[in-house]
């Protein structure tokens, strides 16, 4: 049976639980100068748990009733443990919801993991849901970096966009690609709102990068599986290929994509150029630095 909602001790609750926060406990840069408050804003908690401030704000002054939901996503928010989010389920009266569970990781499926051993001239990536990059081959690491070299949370293809300088400076028109990326994840968000962990990468995005929040509030979405890319590799200079995403037919949401060029051209011979050195040399992975 669902409890009474006790919406005091909810509030005093969320306001203590940000207090002993800091922006860096929760994957946030510290900002210059002197905070104000102990703990992490109101602002901070709210983007994270991807809520208004005004309704945050409302939720600490006792003046609304919080959704499990919602619930959920401030736990995670605010790194509640096990005992912290059942005590903070039944202070919010929602006692008979189940806090959700941590998904099970993603694995490439065996298919796409062949693919990708046979693709050894063209750069190839397994995307799984949120845009994870659940695999990827030598050439694709020749290209971006080594990803197994950097933390497993932030290997995401929108999260390295934003928060990479190496990824980053590769795009020759970042702008162009990363409004494109957001505009894929909002596509997944549609498909599959409840997700927890899109929950924390988009509060996270959203608080770390002016450019994510403006793009993510337009709601704009894209599902296009091809394009053009244009890169400025320190190694070989610029490229262009051309890149198109196969999605898996088993509703996995899993996908492939690979960048390809036309023979001859001088993005063929520098692609060729950056595999060989890539071959003889160990990975030099510059993403993750900052």
């Amino acid at each position: 049976m669902p409890t009474t909602p006790d919406s005091g001790r909810l509030g005093e609750f969320l306001k203590a639980r940000r207090a002993q926060l800091t922006p860096r406990d929760v994957g946030l840069p510290e900002t210059p100068g002197h905070r104000k408050v102990a703990g992490l804003r109101r602002t901070e908690v709210a983007q994270l748990a991807t809520i208004s401030v005004e309704y945050y704000t409302r939720l600490e002054q006792g003046r609304v009733q919080a959704s499990a939901a919602v619930l959920g996503t401030l736990a995670h928010a605010l790194r509640l443990d096990e005992d912290q989010q059942s005590y903070l389920y039944e202070i919010a009266g929602k006692s008979d919801a189940k806090p959700r569970r941590r998904r099970a990781p993603q694995r490439p499926r065996p298919a796409i993991r062949r693919l990708l051993d046979q693709l050894t001239d063209t750069p190839a990536i397994a995307l799984g849901k949120r845009l994870d990059i659940l695999d990827w081959n030598d050439a694709a690491a020749a290209l971006y970096g080594n990803f197994a070299e950097m933390p497993a949370p932030h290997r995401n293809y929108v999260h390295l966009m934003f928060t990479d300088r190496h990824f980053r400076d590769l795009h020759v028109h970042w702008e162009h690609d990363a409004r494109v990326a957001v505009s894929a994840l909002r596509m997944e968000a549609a498909q599959d709102s409840d997700d927890p962990e899109l929950a924390r990468l988009v509060g996270e995005l959203s608080v770390r990068d002016e450019h994510f929040r403006t793009w993510w509030a337009e709601h704009t979405v894209n599902s296009t599986g091809f394009g053009t890319k244009n890169y400025r590799h320190p190694l070989v200079g610029e490229l262009t290929l051309d890149c198109d995403t196969w999605l898996s037919p088993d509703g996995s949401g899993q996908r492939l994509m690979v960048l390809t060029c036309e023979p001859g051209t001088p993005s063929h011979d520098a692609l060729r150029i950056l595999l060989s050195w890539g071959r003889q040399l160990p990975a030099d992975n510059e993403i993750g630095t900052h």
